[in-house]
């Protein structure tokens, strides 16, 4: 079994563990109930500087343990501070150690858009995602079929959302574009071997149209990292581990100013 396959069957059984104290029903209501979600495309809309897109991240499976962060909402004002356009909160539980309730309490202490980032397969987690006050749902292209890609993009638009649709080649970009994608993303690191490849945004980037915010994720330590894949054409940048280990709001402002 590769990582990214367990990584999602664990994200599935999670939330199959929650379905059965919150039903589907009373989520549709609590989703209904939340503030109207943010335009997260208008916050990350290219500009003449890049953006960072900051996230709220304790672990991952090839480095273990980052940081404690006791109170996420204060790191999210910090990035907000900083200079951030939008917050991503890894909720995956396994091996991220994050959780709904991180996301809660984000959204609850910024104004900015807050990505649920984890491995979403179904329409319970997605709608898990606007109860608890998300603007925007990574879609992995690479852990869904086309017909449940397309379909998972089009459940979030329909509640509001924005998907941030993640994809690691030439052919996912294309199956990305064909569900109508306006935020898609190309992560560096390779979901089946964990391996790093900084270069591959700057391959895929022109495959991209200028009408699609482009969104390179993973491999950033230094400011030098964000100016490599801002000059490859990057209109945001994922940013987590070189923000949760150390100063965050003067790491942001001098990525920003690369």
């Amino acid at each position: 079994m590769s990582l990214l396959t367990d990584l999602v069957e664990g994200a599935r059984a999670d939330a199959e563990a929650r379905r059965s104290s919150v039903s589907y029903a009373e989520l549709e209501k609590l989703a209904a109930d939340a503030p109207p979600a943010l335009d997260a495309l208008e916050f990350l809309r290219p500009t003449e500087r890049v953006k960072i897109l900051a996230e709220v991240k304790r672990a991952s499976p090839s480095r273990g343990r980052l940081a404690d962060i006791p109170d996420p909402a204060a790191l999210a004002v910090s990035y907000e501070t900083g200079g951030a356009s939008a917050i991503s909160v890894l909720t995956e539980q396994r091996r991220f150690q994050g959780s709904l309730d991180d996301l809660r309490d984000v959204r609850a202490a910024v104004s900015l858009p807050v990505l649920r980032k984890d491995f979403l397969v179904d329409e319970y987690q997605v709608l898990e995602a606007r109860a608890a006050g998300a603007d925007l749902v990574l879609l992995i292209v690479s852990a869904l079929e086309q017909p449940a890609l397309a379909r998972l993009h089009s459940f979030a638009t329909s509640l509001g959302m924005t998907a941030l649709v993640e994809t690691h080649d030439a052919d996912e970009v294309e199956r990305a574009l064909d569900v109508g994608a306006g935020l898609i993303g190309v992560n560096a690191r390779d979901l089946a071997t964990f391996e790093l490849d900084q270069d591959l945004f700057g391959r895929l980037a022109d495959r991209i149209p200028s009408s699609v915010i482009r969104v390179a994720e993973s491999a950033v330590k230094t400011a030098a990292d964000v100016a490599h894949y801002r000059r490859a054409g990057a209109d945001v940048v994922l940013v987590g581990e070189a923000l949760v280990t150390g100063d965050p709001v003067a790491t942001l402002q001098e990525f920003l100013a690369a």
